[in-house]
């Protein structure tokens, strides 16, 4: 049976709310892999090389540990259709970038790529940024060498780790941004 509830002129689902809280542990015995779960929900997820730390610095691979919220989603809508989501949305362009270099002033923020700035590429060959969740890690403030661009992103075919963010398959990914929205808390650890 649904929950349901009346609001007004219409009826909504619970399920069309976002979730108050989601859950990202390591698996026993495999800190490279672990489990994200919601509501009655459980996620497989390829989790950072490093495993989850509590002291990210950049470029350990580890997943950061702590309480964190998604700010939005970043899509790639010349390969995938516009997914149900509560999170603001941002297409991704050939231009797009992160800021990893803790010198530059940019630190852990998108930058565009066209104007000589480096940075991670958003727009990938492989599909791993097709849909890229952004959160509030090392944002407020930002820390030069505290980690940056840790997202939730799709998985590896391989299941192979990541460099420090969340990832699981795509089907899972567009299930998830069903229950995001900006006030759901991402716990780590």
């Amino acid at each position: 049976m649904r929950n349901v509830v009346n609001s007004g002129t219409y009826r909504t689902s619970l399920r069309d709310r976002p979730v108050k809280r989601l859950l990202v542990r390591a698996a026993a015995g495999n800190p490279q892999r672990g489990w994200l779960s919601f509501d009655h929900t459980t996620i497989p997820v390829a989790l950072g090389r490093g495993g989850i730390k509590a002291n990210k610095r950049e470029g350990d691979g580890a997943t950061p540990q702590g309480v964190f919220h998604p700010i939005r989603l970043w899509w790639r809508g010349d390969r995938h259709a516009r997914p149900r989501t509560h999170l603001p949305i941002r297409l991704i362009s050939p231009h797009d970038g992160w800021c990893e270099d803790p010198r530059d002033r940019h630190y852990n923020q998108p930058v565009r790529l066209d104007r000589g700035v480096e940075g991670d590429r958003l727009a990938r060959e492989d599909h791993l940024y097709d849909f890229i969740i952004e959160i509030d890690q090392n944002t407020k403030p930002r820390i030069a060498g505290r980690g940056s661009a840790v997202f939730l992103h799709l998985a590896r075919d391989n299941w192979g780790p990541t460099a420090g963010c969340v990832a699981m398959r795509k089907g899972a990914m567009l299930r998830l941004l069903e229950r995001l929205g900006t006030e759901t808390e991402i716990v780590i650890g």
